[in-house]
């Protein structure tokens, strides 16, 4: 059988429309709070699509259940949605630190994390990631990198040494809405960046890492 992309509002799908809607009807629904944020976001904020969305955020909350992680880093706050789903997963006494560079956006984020419950244990700030995440003294379980695809490789290499062994960093859009499998426009520094990012993950010997078909693609890497 041959797969076809086929866009949406929220992520490019890889999968057949019917399969997969079954799949969303079948995973746990997005929480109240959450269909709010999303609602608002579309109607208020340039680049929706730039949300994590509700299915995704299924997968966010899980992993982090999962994990149960002390200390969480986000890289690329948005509208602070993903934040949320991550926070779901907090050891109860851990905290998320997410960065994101438009400040303009904080009373939104801010909103719904009040709303949340979790608050108290959401760090934001605002500004280069690159000149953040060094002067971060503290060891992460979890790492969600969501941000400019041209800093990837960058992010990495600032976070792989503060990770705890086990640790877990996601990353966002690395199938690029297909892109990285079509032929590369040497103009396309996202792409490349990208492509880069996907062997390095696959290649560095101290993390192990599966790439998911998750919408845009989500990789899952572990730290050994």
């Amino acid at each position: 059988m041959r797969f076809r992309l086929r866009s949406t509002r929220q992520r490019m799908h890889f999968l057949p429309e019917n399969i997969d809607s079954y799949v969303v009807a079948h995973s746990q629904q997005e929480p109240q709070l959450l269909k709010e944020l999303n609602k608002e976001t579309w109607q208020k904020v340039l680049n929706p699509r730039m949300l994590s969305g509700a299915f995704q955020g299924r997968v966010l909350s899980m992993i982090s259940k999962l994990v149960n992680p002390k200390n969480i880093l986000e890289i690329g706050t948005y509208t602070g949605y993903s934040a949320l789903c991550l926070a779901e997963g907090l050891d109860a006494k851990g905290r998320i630190i997410t960065i994101d560079k438009n400040e303009e956006l904080e009373t939104l984020q801010n909103k719904y994390f009040k709303k949340s419950g979790y608050s108290n244990q959401i760090e934001q700030l605002v500004g280069d990631a690159t000149q953040i995440i060094p002067k971060l003294d503290t060891k992460f379980d979890l790492v969600f990198i969501d941000a400019d695809k041209s800093n990837y490789i960058n992010y990495f290499h600032l976070i792989i040494d503060k990770m705890n062994a086990g640790g877990i960093i996601l990353s966002d859009n690395v199938l690029w809405s297909g892109k990285v499998v079509e032929e590369l426009n040497p103009k396309d520094i996202d792409t490349k960046v990208l492509l880069e990012y996907n062997k390095l993950l696959n290649t560095d010997n101290r993390v192990e890492t599966i790439l998911l078909p998750i919408r845009d693609g989500l990789t899952v890497t572990r730290v050994k």
